[in-house]
């Protein structure tokens, strides 16, 4: 039971630890139209010794609607209008990427953009769901993050985080007079005692 619950979080931690040692980047693809690009070849003993390139181009993976997050190298197809208040909604759609909460805005429409991962019943089901947002708490101010919506992509800034209790439902309906962005993950990895809250602003074009 402790090694489900804990096995994502451990991965996780694991490939970003790699990644620094080898000044790994990720860069999104320039155009969804043209071929990904090959990557770089591997630099440093580390990156030689595995095979690691030291890039890595990241495409939605959804173009519709998804979201990558470059620093951590996540990249998910996003569900739309996922009511976040019944288990038995939310639940199966979060094995299957990040969810938008219902009620909230789309890229592009200027108002407030919530997106959730990483939540579950009991904490040893932790591992049935989505890793995405399990670095979540890895992103300082000023770190890019990028949505795509009908084959637009849109790009957001962190500004800050919080951690909450689960029932802090009040940053669910927020309002505000600029696009806004919050991201959802439960805190600590692996468990479900709190929430961690991404904020982030849409970017001027």
């Amino acid at each position: 039971m402790i090694g489900k619950t804990f096995y994502q979080p451990v991965r996780e931690e694991i490939r970003y630890f790699v990644d620094q040692q080898v000044h790994k980047k990720y860069v999104i693809v320039s155009s969804l139209n043209v071929p990904t690009p090959t990557p770089a070849p591997p630099k440093g003993l580390l990156a030689e010794a595995f095979h690691i390139s030291s890039i890595e181009v990241l495409a939605p993976v959804d173009p519709n609607f998804d979201i990558i997050i470059p620093k951590i190298g996540a990249n998910s197809r996003i569900i739309p209008d996922v009511d976040p208040s019944n288990e038995s909604v939310y639940l199966p759609d979060l094995q299957k990427g990040v969810a938008q909460a219902a009620g909230t805005a789309y890229p592009g429409q200027g108002g407030h953009i919530y997106l959730f991962a990483h939540s579950t019943d009991y904490f040893w089901n932790v591992g049935t769901y989505n890793a995405v947002f399990y670095l979540l708490y890895k992103l300082q101010v000023g770190d890019e993050v990028d949505l795509f919506y009908k084959g637009q992509r849109y790009v957001y800034r962190v500004i800050g985080r919080e951690i909450v209790d689960p029932d802090a439902v009040q940053y669910l309906t927020r309002k505000t007079n600029r696009e806004f962005l919050t991201l959802q993950t439960c805190w600590p990895p692996g468990t479900t005692l709190k929430r961690l809250l991404v904020f982030a602003t849409r970017v001027a074009e």
